[in-house]
């Protein structure tokens, strides 16, 4: 059976798709599937911002075949990980937690280098090119952390 992991952003633009995509690259997808939401309906159906789209291709990777969509509460019955953003992220999508279960999904993304420090991936939407350089790097290394977690949950 696939694992299944949701990376959560607020409009699944900018830092969602971007996990969801550096994720994609470092896990067997025959064995792990990985999609992205957003906690808001601003951008549904929506391509990823062009900045993520070329931060991306900056390092060989096309998010260009995904589109925005919203966070529902069937996605704590569809996803065995929930990896949210930022503490506002885990805010809202714990306040659609039915109980304990969907509650222990529900990550900080960046807790997978800083264990514990509930530290933010920061926003570049208002950031400017550089910004989605810094969101890029910091996503490279917590995905790779949770690549080598999902590997060893496969043996």
């Amino acid at each position: 059976m696939k694992t299944k992991v949701l990376m959560v952003c607020l409009g699944n633009i900018c830092r969602s798709p971007l996990a969801e995509g550096i994720l994609k690259s470092k896990v067997d997808r025959k064995k792990v599937h990985v999609d992205s939401a957003g906690t808001g309906d601003y951008h549904i159906n929506d391509m990823p911002d062009k900045r993520s789209i070329s931060v991306a291709r900056k390092y060989d990777l096309d998010i260009t075949d995904q589109l925005g969509r919203q966070f529902s509460v069937s996605d704590f019955d569809n996803f065995d990980h929930i990896y949210v953003m930022d503490n506002s992220n885990y805010e809202n999508v714990i306040s659609l937690a039915r109980h304990e279960e969907d509650k222990q999904k529900v990550k900080l993304i960046l807790n997978e280098i800083f264990p514990g420090e509930n530290v933010d991936v920061p926003d570049p939407y208002f950031g400017g090119d550089h910004g989605f350089e810094n969101v890029y790097q910091m996503l490279e290394e917590a995905c790779e952390n949770i690549a080598r977690k999902l590997h060893r949950e496969e043996e």
